[in-house]
């Protein structure tokens, strides 16, 4: 595990244009008092009521994944968080310009001010199909962990502490939020820390996927639509000139020959591709789209440098392969910047979440993850990103299950993690 403190943070939230701003007292929190805090009445009467409902909870989280939720698209499942906020009893419950859906719960003091966030979409497209299958505790789905799972327990733990009339601190902003995967750039979160709740959040939790991790670096990525372009023309008639596909295959090739780095651990993925228009026509254009990570500054730049090059290179091979006077051009969009991040391991917002963990009796190891937790990190202000409980499996596939095997246990972690970060 790689705890170096990412560089260029300031940068990165100036580019964005997000204010770069920690709410006074956000790093005030008390880890030795959570097995207190664990055994008081209210609190223990939630802690009871997310374990009993896990049925429940598991529904829910069929019934979210089952409803489409492609990157641009999330509507549809925002409607259905929106109306479970209403029914679980947050209040001012709303949609906001960018689509998230916030439902919140006052506490006795105005600060600290926690956001407990969930995204809604995933990466598959509109026509997957999201029909999930029971197999005993086994769930299959696309998208059953990433991230029903972490909507489900956000779900439950609003209505563990509603049943329980749980006392906060701070208040809690519930959070379903919109443009995580794929395109999304964070879009979501984007706009709640640049509009929505602008320099209100003192401490942000994300729930994603299952697992009982506690995510501390958040690996930042960048991502690229490239096209080729050339002049197409029959494939016999015009054989011989420059072809974008074949560019874009040798781009392909060169990329995926690059050695990159365990620690920082930095990683490149060719995601899609397409073009052409027939199997008897030279394409006029072929795009690909890139995928870029690291969960350092420095290294993803440098990362990004060789790949640049490496695009070079192919589009002058293939115009020197058949020395005409045509050639291939190429055109490089950029269409993700999430940035990274870094909490310290010691950071109160760490060593509360595992004292959490200790309380319950729980084993939450760190790891580090790409998440909504990334924005936040950027920004300097408190957060960290928590696995929901269960076990998740081939995610991002649409063979994607979830093992719900003790996965109260997730739910009983956020809900108490919740808790007490709303404490000074």
């Amino acid at each position: 595990m790689n705890r170096r403190r990412v560089s260029g943070r300031t940068t990165v939230a100036l580019c964005l244009g997000l204010e770069l701003a920690v709410a006074g007292g956000a790093q005030a929190q008390r880890p030795d008092d959570v097995p207190a805090l664990a055994r008081m009445a209210d609190v223990k009467a939630a802690l009871a009521a997310a374990r009993t409902s896990e049925p429940r909870t598991l529904d829910d989280q069929i019934r979210f994944c089952e409803t489409p939720a492609s990157p641009f698209k999330e509507a549809a499942r925002a409607e259905l968080l929106r109306r479970a906020f209403v029914t679980v009893g947050l209040s001012n419950v709303r949609v906001d310009k960018a689509g998230n859906v916030l439902g919140e719960r006052p506490g006795t003091q105005a600060r600290p001010h926690v956001v407990l966030a969930a995204h809604l979409d995933t990466v598959f497209p509109a026509e997957t199909d999201v029909r999930v299958r029971r197999e005993g505790v086994v769930l299959r789905g696309a998208g059953i962990g990433d991230n029903c799972r972490g909507l489900a327990v956000l779900v439950a733990v609003a209505r563990a502490m509603t049943e329980a009339r749980v006392t906060t601190g701070g208040p809690v902003t519930f959070v379903a939020n919109v443009g995580e995967e794929g395109l999304g750039d964070l879009r979501g979160v984007k706009a709640l820390f640049s509009d929505t709740l602008k320099g209100r959040v003192d401490r942000f939790l994300s729930l994603d996927n299952a697992g009982l991790t506690i995510s501390t670096i958040g690996v930042g990525s960048l991502r690229y639509r490239v096209t080729f372009r050339g002049p197409g023309g029959h494939s016999f008639a015009e054989f011989g000139r420059p072809n974008p596909a074949a560019a874009l295959g040798r781009a392909a090739a060169h990329i995926a020959d690059l050695r990159v780095t365990a620690s920082p651990r930095t990683t490149f993925n060719v995601g899609r591709i397409g073009g052409g228009t027939s199997v008897n026509a030279i394409p006029a254009n072929a795009w690909m789209e890139l995928d870029l990570r690291s969960s350092e500054a420095a290294a993803l730049t440098a990362l990004d440098r060789r790949v640049q090059q490496a695009i070079d290179l192919a589009v002058q091979e293939e115009n020197r392969r058949w020395g005409r006077a045509y050639s291939i051009s190429v055109q490089r969009e950029r269409v993700g910047n999430r940035p990274a991040g870094f909490t310290s391991a010691s950071a109160p917002i760490v060593r509360t979440a595992q004292a959490v963990a200790r309380a319950l009796g729980l084993t939450a190891g760190p790891s580090e993850s790409s998440s909504d937790a990334n924005l936040p990190m950027s920004l300097g202000i408190p957060a960290i990103a928590i696995g929901a409980g269960g076990r998740a499996y081939e995610s991002h596939t649409e063979q994607e299950w979830f093992d719900g095997t003790n996965a109260w246990q997730g739910t009983q972690n956020a809900l108490l993690l919740a808790i007490a970060l709303t404490r000074d």
